[in-house]
């Protein structure tokens, strides 16, 4: 029997139901390949483990035969690749339990496999994103607080950019179609924008009134 962890949700990947007049516009989650080698590294992890296990052989074949120092690396390639297995596995994992949102007011980020917690973050709060965007047309979307807004490093990697610690900037890491999503993003950031906000004022006799 399959078992969904996240079906206390009442909206996939959101903690409560969307308030009137807010609608989805896309939904995804980051590619666990991808995911593991540009936040988690396994392409230096598997090339540092291969590099001691070349040096290793080098080092044995000036004392054994050939044949024999071969072997005095297997070690370290297998090391290597239960180390890249356990990148991977961590990667899928954060990946399964990660909801990335868009809606027509913010962005909502479902991230954390062991503590889970959701960011909202209203588009007013955005100065600037920035696109990563690589050949394969996966990338990373990553967005620039404006204000006093102020969210953890920590406790958001790998759904960060990555070395941006003074002023954290969360990502959408590693999705597919970036440049739609980017595109679905700056359309509804704008829209959201340059919507004028609308305050009531209380008139002295009681009655409220809206302006602009």
């Amino acid at each position: 029997m399959s078992h969904d962890d996240f079906n206390f949700e009442p909206i996939r990947g959101l903690p409560e139901k969307l308030p009137e007049g807010e609608h989805i516009l896309w939904q995804g989650a980051p590619d666990p390949r991808r995911l593991a080698r540009e936040a988690l590294g396994v392409r230096w992890v598997a090339g540092y483990f291969l590099l001691l296990a070349v040096w290793r052989v080098g080092a044995s074949a000036t004392e054994v035969p050939f044949s024999v120092a071969i072997l005095h690396g297997a070690p370290f390639v297998l090391s290597g690749l239960v180390a890249c297995a356990i990148l991977y596995g961590i990667a899928y994992v954060q990946a399964r339990s990660t909801v990335y949102t868009l809606t027509n007011k913010r962005v909502a980020m479902r991230i954390g496999a062991a503590l889970t917690m959701t960011l909202n973050l209203p588009y007013t709060w955005i100065g600037t994103a920035k696109l990563d965007l690589k050949p394969s047309g996966h990338g990373t979307l990553a967005f620039e607080l404006i204000g006093e807004t102020r969210i953890s490093y920590l406790m958001s990697w790998p759904h960060v950019r990555p070395w941006r610690m003074a002023r954290t900037q969360p990502a959408l890491r590693c999705i597919p179609d970036a440049e739609n999503v980017a595109r679905i993003f700056a359309e509804a950031a704008e829209t959201r924008i340059s919507e004028p906000k609308l305050e009531r004022i209380q008139q002295p006799d009681g009655d409220a009134v809206a302006a602009e």
